[in-house]
């Protein structure tokens, strides 16, 4: 059984939803990525998102796209990005730790060998963004063969033939991307969503994870109200842009915000209509 199996079988077992927090390896300095994670989860994170640091990141709005661009001034590559779970591994054994990023640094890399780095290192499983499942399945395989999980994306806008087929594909979780467009947006409707974890579940036993929109502890726990992951990114990464100037700060002020998050998980009140003000 994976980390990401047992993680979320654990929570479920609690009645408790996931909490899924994304940083970008190596902003805005490599030498907080690895405190950060394990601070991250002694306030409350169950799966770390590790953003791979990429120079046209699609799916990212400015906030997250400003993280990656921070991270590769200091020449941050997937080899380091690897090393980096690699020493977080040797304090945390039981943390899932997914990567989340864009295909072209894994195929300079190649899917075998990325694959078996990656499970040397300690990683769980990969979200590759600009990979369709129609065009995953080298992918897919050489992660299986490791004990990786392939994530997928599914969207509003996804029929019910495409949940279909990444719910066949798709391994570890489904990640539910809440809001069209790109992460940082501000409007998150419940009603829409839950409308459609409804139809997800209908075809999967996997768990499903819900991020883009989700930026304060009220829309948090209204989300964890109806998913069994919530997860945060532009949130976490916006506060991080404000203290990159001074990193030491992020190790304090990040967590305290992740523990609010929690905290208004565990409450968990019954979802209303919708919630704004919030961004991946």
């Amino acid at each position: 059984m994976s980390r990401i199996e047992k993680c979320f079988n654990s929570l479920k077992a609690q009645g408790r939803c996931a909490l899924v927090p994304y940083i970008a390896a190596g902003d805005p300095a490599p030498r907080i990525t690895v405190p950060l994670m394990h601070a991250l989860v002694a306030s409350g994170a169950d799966i770390i998102e590790l953003g791979v640091p990429f120079s046209d990141p699609m799916a990212d709005g400015p906030v997250i796209q400003r993280a990656a661009e921070r991270a590769l001034q200091h020449h941050v590559s997937l080899t380091q990005v690897l090393a980096m779970v690699r020493e977080f591994r040797a304090q945390d054994s039981n943390t899932p730790v997914v990567l989340m990023g864009y295909l072209n640094p894994i195929e300079v890399m190649g899917y075998a060998r990325f694959a078996a780095a990656a499970a040397a290192a300690g990683i769980d499983g990969a979200l590759t963004v600009d990979l369709p499942p129609e065009e995953a399945d080298e992918f897919r395989s050489a992660l299986r063969a490791h004990g990786l999980d392939a994530i997928f994306l599914l969207a509003p806008t996804s029929p019910a033939e495409r949940i279909e087929l990444i719910s066949a594909a798709a391994s570890g979780f489904i990640y539910y991307v809440s809001l069209r467009g790109v992460t940082g947006a501000s409007h998150l409707d419940l009603g829409e969503v839950a409308a459609k974890l409804k139809a997800i579940r209908a075809g999967t036993d996997l768990p499903v994870g819900v991020g883009f929109g989700i930026g304060t502890p009220e829309a948090a726990a209204r989300v964890a109200a109806i998913a069994d992951a919530v997860i945060v990114g532009s949130a976490i990464v916006k506060r991080m842009e404000e203290l990159a100037g001074e990193p030491d700060k992020i190790l304090i002020e990040l967590p305290k915000f992740l523990g609010q998050l929690r905290a208004a998980m565990d409450r968990s009140p019954a979802a209303p209509s919708s919630v704004s003000g919030a961004h991946r």
